[in-house]
């Protein structure tokens, strides 16, 4: 992902198979019960035409209504169980590869930062949510 911007990784180790965990990853159905970052927010709505052209839109709100925004891109590349690769609509691209062992699965998610907040923060925000996918997934489990 060479781009001349700052780029942000972040991953987990899920304990359950890529299957489940590309499911839970991309069906609306499931985002909205894990794409947080903290329990003060939630997604209520999640939408994904997931296929290469496809949109999708997460609103992310606070729980309080003081804030809210719609996090939305579209799909440049997909490889089942592999990798998924958007730009946002703000133009960032983001990065993800899905890496299976067995009955885990490793998610690196890689993505150019916005220059609002700061890296830290960013890192922070991306790594809560993910960190909330997993036990989500392996709650499901």
């Amino acid at each position: 992902m060479e781009t001349g911007k700052t780029i942000i990784t972040v991953e987990t180790t899920v304990n359950a198979p890529v299957l489940q965990v590309w499911k839970s990853w991309t069906s609306p159905e499931h985002i909205i019960h894990w794409n947080n970052a903290s329990d003060d927010w939630h997604t209520p709505r999640a939408e994904n035409d997931f296929r290469v052209g496809g949109s999708f839109l997460s609103r992310m709100e606070a729980k309080d209504g003081r804030f809210g925004f719609d996090f939305a891109g579209a799909y440049n590349e997909i490889k089942t169980h592999e990798l998924i690769i958007y730009t946002l609509f703000d133009g960032r691209k983001v990065h993800i590869n899905f890496e299976t062992a067995g009955n885990a699965t490793t998610i690196i998610e890689s993505f150019e930062a916005e220059n609002e907040n700061s890296a830290e923060l960013q890192k922070f925000g991306w790594q809560s949510i993910l960190n909330n996918f997993k036990r989500y997934v392996e709650a499901k489990s």
